[in-house]
């Protein structure tokens, strides 16, 4: 208990599934949490977690970020933890893929991990620095053509990741941002891409619950989470955290 005690944290995407996991675990080990999503359901989800508080924000809006971070501040004074977890996925291929359905997958998954990053980071400086996590997706590794724009918008997110951490690093903010990329998670998201896969007639055993060695739970990514969160991972800093049981390795 008490790993993140006094830190203040954002997190993004949590009305449900990994974000929402996230935010449960920070607020448990002791950190004040703001929980933001852009279903109301957010609101239900921070009543249940002791001192947090729920926003309904659209992350690829700039004037969304800026109440965000400016509620952060005037409540709490500082901010410590940033868990751009936000994104949606688009199931088609290059050729069914409308520049529409690509640019909406990008500006919540891509563009709204730059808008927070960009945000939170003078705020991050006044409070002496800082952990940005950065949700991306073994999409970004390997090739799975019926989520074209979802895996360039992950990919984007990973190498943004580096960029954003390596700069920190040159201006002596003492701000670390790292990235995981999950694999086979239970969720919403998961469940649906995996109907996706039956329904196509697909053969993509890193999509498939039923062929993947092992189905990680939200939990397994929160504490991953956690852990770059607290001081126990100062050293971990332009990272590209795995987390699918060997899946993307063979």
């Amino acid at each position: 208990m008490g790993r993140v005690s006094g830190k203040v944290a954002i997190v993004t995407g949590a009305a449900r599934g990994l974000g929402a996991a996230d935010a449960r675990l920070l607020a448990k080990e002791g950190a004040s949490v703001i929980l933001t999503d852009i279903s109301p359901g957010v609101m239900e989800t921070a009543a249940g977690i002791e001192g947090a508080i729920g926003v309904v924000q659209d992350v690829s809006s700039p004037e969304g970020w800026a109440e965000v971070i400016a509620l952060a501040e005037t409540r709490f004074g500082r901010l410590d933890v940033l868990v751009n977890n936000a994104g949606i996925v688009d199931f088609t291929t290059i050729e069914e893929s409308t520049l529409e359905n690509f640019r909406r997958v990008y500006a919540i998954s891509a563009e709204g991990t730059f808008l927070g990053c960009q945000a939170a980071i003078p705020l991050m400086r006044k409070s002496g620095g800082g952990s940005i996590i950065n949700m991306s997706s073994v999409a970004a590794l390997n090739a799975y053509p019926i989520v074209c724009s979802y895996a360039a918008a992950k990919g984007a997110v990973r190498s943004m990741s580096r960029n954003i951490a390596v700069y920190c690093q040159e201006q002596g903010y003492n701000i670390r941002v790292n990235a995981i990329l999950p694999g086979i998670i239970a969720s919403d998201m998961t469940a649906a891409a995996a109907e996706e896969v039956k329904r196509r007639g697909l053969e993509v055993p890193a999509a498939d619950p039923a062929k993947a060695p092992k189905v990680g739970q939200p939990e397994d990514i929160a504490n991953l989470v956690l852990y770059l969160a607290s001081d126990e991972s100062r050293m971990v800093n332009a990272a590209e955290l795995v987390i699918d049981d060997a899946v993307t390795a063979k």
